[in-house]
């Protein structure tokens, strides 16, 4: 799945790969990550996501599970850059725990 960048944005751009995996295989099945790219939300699939970001100004990105109780969400601002931007999701579901490097 590849998304432009929704915002109003005349500047450079560049990629961003966030790879959104679990260790339980339950939460595959039951819920799906939510990825959050400048406040627009998008609700995605496990594994491999890219995006169209810009590139010369920062750019939040946060990603949390679907559901009311589940507070595994992980956050972090990327500077601003060229090239492409990797970030790997991680949460291992028991321990509520979401992790975003």
């Amino acid at each position: 799945m590849s998304s432009l960048y929704v915002e109003f944005h005349t500047g450079t751009r560049r990629r961003l790969t966030i790879d959104l995996t679990t260790g339980n295989s339950r939460a595959l099945d039951k819920y799906r990550p939510v990825a959050s790219i400048d406040g627009r939300q998008f609700i995605v699939v496990w594994g491999p996501v890219t995006w169209e970001i810009p590139a010369d100004r920062n750019v939040h990105v946060s990603v949390h599970l679907e559901g009311d109780y589940l507070a595994q969400a992980a956050s972090v601002i990327l500077p601003p850059g060229e090239g492409h931007a990797a970030l790997r999701y991680a949460t291992d579901y028991m321990s509520g725990i979401g992790t975003l490097a």
